[in-house]
């Protein structure tokens, strides 16, 4: 774990882990070392916040983010020393997707919304991006997250109740004759019977 990551995560602890309420459950579903995909919902910007802070002392969650985010001064550097992966959403990019595979053979946790994007509220498809990282790296152990609470962080100064929960595909890893779109896309359904999509701003429904 670099030490830019965890202080980048120690920084957002106080707002996730104490004002966010942030439970935990599943953490021992991550296993400490070697190579992981980690599938997760994704409704709000706080998303891989909540994951990272969740699974701080366990495992670096290496993510595919937006390669926007790389232009606002200061944070290219802070994205960079956590190892983050800077992705062109859209044009196929193979020099993000190739490096995801590198690091994964290397023992990395690498964490994907299969979704591609935030919901904004309405359901979207699963991206085959996962299920071809499962196939070329097919050594990798396969673990999924949904996200509750992080969509109320911004309506302060109403305190969220934010849960993160990890768990393994109750269907397993990649089955014989399953492609990477159909891969995914059973993971995401999973992922939204605990998580279901909402909007930015709006009490999430999270299952007691």
């Amino acid at each position: 774990m670099t030490r830019t990551y965890r202080v980048a995560m120690s920084v957002c602890t106080p707002i996730v882990r104490q004002w966010g309420r942030l439970r935990v459950t599943g953490l021992d579903t991550l296993p400490p070392s070697g190579p992981l995909l980690l599938a997760g919902n994704h409704d709000s910007y706080w998303d891989p916040v909540a994951v990272g802070v969740a699974a701080l002392g366990r495992r670096q969650v290496r993510a595919l983010a937006k390669a926007e985010l790389w232009k606002l001064h200061g944070l290219n550097w802070v994205l960079n020393g956590m190892g983050q992966i800077p992705l062109n959403r859209g044009a196929g990019d193979a020099h993000a997707f190739d490096r995801a595979v590198e690091e994964l053979r290397g023992g990395a946790c690498i964490g994907i919304f299969p979704e591609g994007t935030r919901s904004k509220g309405e359901p979207l498809r699963a991206r085959s991006g996962f299920g071809r990282l499962a196939e070329l790296v097919p050594e990798a152990q396969i673990a999924s997250v949904a996200i509750l609470g992080t969509t109320d962080i911004p309506r302060f100064p109403t305190r969220p109740s934010i849960e993160v929960r990890f768990f393994r595909p109750a269907g397993g890893g990649m089955q014989p004759g399953e492609d990477a779109s159909t891969f995914t896309a059973r993971l995401l359904a999973e992922i939204r019977e605990q998580a279901p999509v909402t909007a930015c701003g709006r009490k999430a429904k999270a299952k007691v």
